[in-house]
């Protein structure tokens, strides 16, 4: 069967979800409230939709991927949103990183119009999901979800069904808790390596072949290298919510997290030495700063 896709957020993930679907030969129909990012897609072959319950009207399953809360509260309930759409059995596949909590009252409310939400975290970056390197943790409806199998295999590597809802999210709060401490790391290293006097791009090739190495030195030790971070791959100010998300679902366990507190104060000085727009990688800048290293 052929399913209609429609992708809700068309910014650096959305947006590559679009690509990677449309190259596979799906129909894509998107809405962004930023109309530049919906006319990249209909230049790619897209359709456009006027809002979410536009887009449900043309789709056989829904991808939601929202910058925060408030977004997604409107994308989900508010005017023009998906639940006005009354698609019946309308398949939504919820890829943001947000408060369980906000999650289980969406899928509760869009539930009593017989859509199914799926909770469908995504680990990987925006320089990833071009590249359809990305994993997908896929918590909720397992009959809905195994439907759903051509659509992840369209724009992800990879692909785990978790179980119950909520199930994805918590294992993608697991994932990022490792990324903020992996960042932090691989900058900690660079720098420590330059103030020995070596060449940042020895320690990245070097490192990266051994056992030091993992996937985010790999994807932002380069960024670091070449003191560049414009191109983000994720924002710093987009992360601070992932920080928070991840800090409270810790302490509503009880759970020490000391490794990830420690990392926090660095990402919070990235902020306030202007670097909310740059890629979280920038925190290179931050220790550079606190060890008093000025390259050459």
């Amino acid at each position: 069967m052929s399913l209609n896709v429609g992708i809700i957020g068309l910014g650096i993930m959305g947006g590559a979800f679009a690509r990677n679907l449309l190259a596979n030969d799906f129909q894509v129909c998107g809405y962004d409230i930023l109309d530049a990012n919906v006319q990249k897609l209909v230049k790619l072959g897209g359709a456009s939709g006027l809002s979410p319950k536009g887009v449900a009207i043309q789709s056989d399953v829904i991808i939601t991927s929202m910058p925060s809360v408030t977004a997604f509260g409107d994308v989900i309930t508010g005017k023009n949103g998906l639940k006005d759409s009354n698609r019946d059995g309308l398949i939504i596949v919820e890829c943001s990183t947000l408060p369980l909590e906000d999650k289980q009252s969406a899928h509760d409310t869009l539930a009593e119009s017989n859509m199914i939400l799926l909770d469908c975290p995504i680990s990987g970056t925006g320089a990833q999901a071009v590249n359809r390197d990305l994993s997908v943790y896929v918590s909720g409806s397992k009959a809905a979800a195994e439907t759903l199998t051509p659509v992840f295999e369209a724009f992800a590597r990879s692909h785990f069904y978790v179980g119950d809802f909520g199930n994805g999210s918590r294992m993608k709060f697991i994932a990022n808790h490792l990324v903020h401490i992996h960042n932090v790391a691989t900058a900690e290293a660079m720098v420590l390596g330059m103030k020995a006097g070596l060449d940042p791009a020895a320690i990245y090739n070097v490192v990266k072949e051994g056992a030091g190495n993992s996937r985010i030195f790999e994807l932002r030790g380069l960024m670091m290298v070449n003191d560049n971070y414009d191109d983000a791959t994720m924002k710093m100010d987009v992360w601070q919510k992932d920080m928070q998300i991840i800090d409270e679902f810790a302490d509503s366990l009880g759970c020490s997290t000391p490794m990830f507190d420690a990392g926090i104060d660095i990402y919070n000085a990235a902020i306030s030495q202007g670097m909310d727009k740059l890629d979280t990688a920038s925190v290179c800048r931050v220790l550079e700063k606190m060890s008093g290293l000025k390259r050459k």
